[in-house]
């Protein structure tokens, strides 16, 4: 007996017990369900549950994967947690002192709670993947970050690395001062450069939105399009303001569909998240994304992202 059928069994016989059938006969070798301690309640309680949870039945895990899943979920009360937002999260640690503790943390939340990538320093990328092993989850590097003043080649190899060790994205700095400089030249080659080293990872173009003019923010979004960026991101985090609703439809409307768009800087709330993603926002970078996810009206340190 295969473990898709083994599933469908299982799954014809609950559905007919809570339907207020006969419990069916089981002829197969697999015993019949039954309640049984659950992992995460204390030793003195029991599960009342259906018997479902991936950790109590591996092999109707491995069905769902044979099937195509890439990620199989646990652990979490789907109706206290906003799971269609937290696909959308970089989960986030940038600050210079993060320990290797803290970055395991990182990884088991976005483990738990199914977030697109965890995104971290270039040198935290192998480590990252190490924690994030066979979870679906991304590993997305910042190159050039926080101020995007390096030369390019320094960026590209940056990318080229970061791609080597295991990042799946890269978010890179925009040459802030180039652009204010209208060397749109530079500008164009700063991205073009890291997109190439990068492949076949995608990059995300941050242009500190903060410090820009209304028309340096268009500028800048379209030298990212034409430079063959896959996002557009608001802010590193750590300069001046963050993400704002208009700054992400501004976004919208110049990449179309084409593109992907990221608000990052100050969304520490579900609010703001939601905010963003009515604006435009493909992809939220936040280091508050467990308190986002959870519905936390309490908005959250800033934790330099």
């Amino acid at each position: 007996m295969s473990d898709l059928d083994q599933l469908a069994d299982v799954i014809a016989q609950r559905v007919r017990e809570r339907l207020g059938g006969s419990p069916t006969v089981h002829t197969h070798a697999t015993p019949p369900l039954r309640e049984t301690e659950c992992v995460d309640a204390p030793s003195s309680e029991t599960c009342a549950g259906c018997g479902m949870c991936a950790a109590r039945r591996p092999w109707s895990v491995r069905a769902i994967e044979a099937e195509g899943a890439c990620r199989v979920g646990a652990g979490v009360d789907i109706g206290k947690v906003d799971v269609e937002l937290a696909r959308l999260i970089d989960h986030t640690l940038l600050k210079a002192d993060a320990t290797a503790d803290d970055l395991r943390k990182l990884c088991e939340e976005a483990r738990k709670y199914c977030f697109a990538s965890v995104c971290v320093n270039s040198s935290n990328v192998a480590r990252a993947r190490a924690f994030l092993q066979g979870s679906g989850v991304m590993v997305c590097a910042v190159v050039g970050f926080p101020l995007g003043a390096m030369a390019p080649q320094a960026k590209a190899f940056e990318a080229r690395e970061a791609v080597r060790q295991g990042a799946n994205e890269i978010d890179m700095v925009i040459n802030i001062g180039a652009l204010k400089s209208r060397d749109y030249a530079l500008v164009e080659e700063d991205i073009r450069k890291v997109v190439h080293a990068a492949r076949p990872a995608r990059v995300k173009v941050i242009l500190e939105t903060g410090s820009l003019s209304q028309e340096e923010k268009i500028i800048g979004i379209t030298l990212a399009k034409i430079s063959g960026a896959a996002f557009v991101k608001t802010s590193t985090g750590f300069g001046p303001g963050g993400a704002t609703a208009e700054d992400i439809a501004l976004m919208r409307r110049l990449v179309g569909s084409e593109m992907g768009v990221k608000a990052s800087g100050g969304v520490r709330t579900h609010e703001d998240a939601e905010k963003m993603r009515r604006a435009g926002a493909s992809r939220i970078g936040a280091s508050a994304s467990v308190a986002i996810v959870q519905k936390d009206a309490k908005a959250a340190p800033n934790k330099g992202y």
